[in-house]
C-alpha cells in the first residue's frame, strides 16, 4: 500500500503524516498541490497546517488545486482519504465531507492534548478500537468549531458518519463532533491529530490504532 501525503504552502503536519503511515508498515511519498495523477497510490493523506496562509478562509484556496481532482477520483474509488486539521477543513470544502469549520467559539488557538471518544468503531479508520474507548489526541487549531445544521445533523446520525467526540470541547463544535466520514465510509475527517499520537515516550499512543485499522481495512479488501 502506498499513500499519497499532499503539500501545499502552508503545510506543517506532513512529516507527522509521512512517519504514521511508515509506523503502519506502508510506503508513504510526499505529493506537491501542483500535481495532477494520482496513479500509483492507494490513499490520500491531507495534513494540517495552513494551507495558502489560511487566505479567504481556511482551505478555500487549497479546494481548487490540481490534484484536488484526483482526491476526489481516488475518494469516488473507495480509497481510503483521511484528512486531519486542515485537511479537514479542505475535505469539507470540496465537498467530500458534510459542514464546515469555523472559527473556535474563544477566538484563540487551541494547543493541547486532548481526550476523545470513539463513538462509532465500525469504520475503515476505527475497527481496532472499542466502542466508547477514549483516547488522547492532541489538538492544534483555531478555527475548529465543527459546524453543521439540523438537517445535515440528522442525516449524520442516520448514516452513523460521527466517529470521534470531544469529552471538553475545546472549540464549540456542534454536539462535541470531532471527526466524521462520508457515507461510504472511506473519507474521514477530524481536527485533532492522530499522526501525533504514535510514540507513549511522547505522551500518547492513541493515533496507531487509527492508521494499522486504515492498512488493515486496505489489505483486506486489496490482498
Amino acid at each position: 500500500m502506498k499513500f499519497a501525503v499532499l503539500v501545499f504552502p502552508g503545510s506543517n503536519c506532513d512529516r507527522d503524516m509521512y512517519n504514521a503511515a511508515i509506523k503502519s508498515g506502508v510506503e508513504a511519498e510526499y505529493v506537491d498541490y501542483r500535481t495532477t495523477t494520482l496513479e500509483g497510490f492507494d490513499g490520500v493523506l491531507i495534513p494540517g497546517g495552513f494551507s495558502f496562509g489560511d487566505y479567504l478562509r481556511s482551505g478555500a484556496m487549497a479546494s481548487v488545486a490540481p490534484v484536488i481532482n484526483e482526491v476526489k477520483r481516488l475518494a469516488k474509488e473507495g480509497k481510503p482519504v483521511l484528512g486531519v486539521c486542515n485537511g479537514f477543513q479542505i475535505l469539507t470544502e470540496i465537498g467530500l465531507l458534510p459542514g464546515a469549520l469555523l472559527h473556535n467559539d474563544s477566538h484563540l488557538f487551541v494547543s493541547r492534548n486532548e481526550s476523545l471518544r470513539i463513538v462509532n468503531n465500525q469504520t475503515p479508520f476505527t475497527d481496532l478500537y472499542e466502542e466508547n474507548e477514549v483516547v488522547v489526541y492532541p489538538v492544534a487549531h483555531g478555527e475548529g468549531h465543527y459546524y453543521c445544521n439540523e438537517d445535515i445533523y440528522n442525516e449524520l446520525i442516520t448514516n452513523n458518519q460521527i466517529i470521534l467526540k470531544y469529552t471538553d470541547n475545546p472549540n464549540g463544535s456542534y454536539a462535541d463532533i470531532a471527526g466524521i466520514v462520508n457515507k461510504e465510509g472511506n473519507v474521514c475527517g477530524m481536527m485533532p491529530h492522530p499522526e501525533r499520537a504514535m510514540e507513549s515516550l511522547l505522551g500518547t499512543d492513541s493515533g496507531v490504532k487509527l492508521f494499522e485499522a486504515m492498512v488493515n481495512s486496505w489489505r483486506e479488501q486489496n490482498v
